[in-house]
């Protein structure tokens, strides 16, 4: 799964910014709903939303430990929702790797093409690489703040300081009732039983005589 999302996060944003890149110019924003959202080419020399615009190296160096991290990681992945997670930061870093390493100024120094304006004077130009990292990084700390890990178990929450523990009973369901053991009717029984008290089976003593 985590492939697949990566796979097709990468597809995704090579397609939409090369369609931009051929039919955009910089200086000619599409306005679809006014001035709050807009498609407006860009390029972008630093990360995510337009951030550290002057270390594109570093940051290219940073995409390729994630990705490798991300690779390695993948060997002991058996949760769907890191499998999505963890695809969306890798999609999201291959595709904004790719316009690093291909597009100019020059290899590891390429400028990110960005294209998707939401009220562009006051939030930051993004692509759908970045959109995939953002939305990977919430799902992220959400996994781990439910305690689900990477191998599909999750963590029990343990009591708070000064909070008592309750043990609930194990019930076997498996178990059946055997040739000793006593069911829930014939415990009733007893039970309403031992709650009668036991009449005197000796003989009933006779009145005495009657006083004058």
């Amino acid at each position: 799964m985590l492939a697949c999302v990566a796979a097709y996060v990468l597809a995704a944003d090579v397609a939409t910014k090369a369609i931009v890149v051929a039919h955009l110019r910089p200086d000619q924003p599409v306005h679809l709903v006014g001035n709050i959202f807009e498609f407006w080419l860009t390029r972008n020399p630093g990360a995510a939303f337009s951030v550290g615009t002057g270390e594109t190296a570093i940051f290219t160096v940073i995409a390729i430990g994630v990705i490798a991290y991300i690779a390695r990681t993948a060997r002991k992945l058996y949760s769907a929702g890191w499998a999505i997670a963890l695809g969306l930061l890798l999609g999201g870093a291959m595709g904004n790797l790719g316009d690093r390493i291909f597009r100019a100024p020059g290899l590891f120094r390429g400028y990110v093409v960005d294209w998707i304006g939401v009220v562009p004077r006051y939030y930051p130009i993004f692509n759908l690489a970045d959109s995939a990292i953002v939305c990977g990084g919430i799902l992220t700390v959400i996994l781990a703040m439910r305690g689900y890990h990477l191998d599909g178990t999750r963590s029990v929450e343990e009591p708070r300081v000064g909070e008592p523990r309750v043990d609930k009973p194990r019930v076997d369901k498996h178990a059946g009732a055997g040739p000793g053991t006593p069911d829930a009717g014939s415990g009733a029984e007893h039970s309403a039983q031992d709650a009668v008290p036991a009449e005197s089976t000796g003989p009933a003593e006779s009145p005495g005589p009657a006083e004058p």
